[in-house]
């Protein structure tokens, strides 16, 4: 106990030396702290926030798992009808590479339409199973590519299957990401019928919650053609407000950087 007490206040007063004076002037003295306070700040610092709920009353958060793909751009005319924003969680090389040329195409419609880009990282590999060095890898290469692709870096990553540990809250931590998990499943990745989905929205809708963090996969044709105008159409009669994850957790930054796109070279491939 007391090595690990030397070691959270060695780690908090290396974090806090590196914080701006005006901050550090606030925060108590390290002396003051019981270990247990000094042991969760210092989790706190080196593991990344996971989001399972939005915070914005009367919002709806309708986020697309597993693109770029066919329906991509289906579901953006689908979402301007009901004047809805979304979040996709894209990832590098899954159901196909994200850099062809039609997957660029589609990444770039829903991102001019304000739709929101993140990751969902590259192979779609359960994050659990893997080294830190591997998932470092599955997240910096899908990064690259929507930086090439469309000049950012997103500030939100969601891990395949929902699973994660702390381990893999660390790298997300170091790559400045937070985690983005859902409040609610439509199913589609797991069989459910279109009808079965949609008594899925449904249920939701008249049980009323405060906000609603909805998961759906964009590689499904009848979540893009049937089962989410259903939703847009049921949860609107209800009054909610469609709008990106970042708008959901109060208006934070969708990305951590933002520059200008790259163009088509060599390196462009899976």
């Amino acid at each position: 106990m007391f090595t690990s007490r030397i070691f959270a206040f060695s780690l908090l007063a290396t974090l806090a030396s590196a914080l701006p004076a005006n901050i550090t002037a606030r925060a108590p003295d390290l002396g003051d702290l019981t270990e247990d306070e000094a042991l969760s700040l210092v989790e706190r610092a080196t593991l990344a926030t996971v989001y399972s709920k939005c915070t914005t009353p009367n919002t709806v958060a309708i986020t697309f798992d597993d693109g770029p793909y066919t329906w991509n751009t289906d579901i953006v005319n689908t979402l301007k009808q009901y004047n809805a924003k979304g979040t996709f969680f894209v990832n590098g090389n899954n159901y196909e590479c994200i850099y062809s040329t039609a997957n660029e195409q589609r990444l770039k419609t829903a991102y001019q339409a304000g739709h929101q880009i993140a990751s969902h990282t590259w192979a779609h590999l359960d994050w659990t199973t893997l080294s830190k060095d591997k998932l470092k890898s599955e997240m910096t290469k899908t990064d690259t590519a929507l930086t090439k692709i469309l000049g950012v870096k997103p500030a939100f990553v969601r891990p395949p299957y929902g699973n994660y540990n702390n381990a893999s809250r660390e790298v997300a931590a170091a790559n400045g990401q937070s985690i983005v998990i859902w409040d609610f499943d439509s199913g589609d990745s797991v069989g459910k019928t279109v009808q079965q989905s949609e008594t899925e929205y449904q249920n939701v809708a008249n049980k009323k919650p405060s906000t609603i963090l909805a998961l759906n996969h964009e590689t499904y044709e009848t979540t893009a053609k049937q089962v989410l105008p259903y939703a847009l159409k049921t949860l609107k009669a209800k009054g909610y407000k469609f709008v990106t994850v970042a708008e959901c957790l109060g208006g934070k930054n969708p990305y951590l950087t933002k520059t200008t796109a790259g163009k088509r070279d060599s390196t462009w491939k899976c």
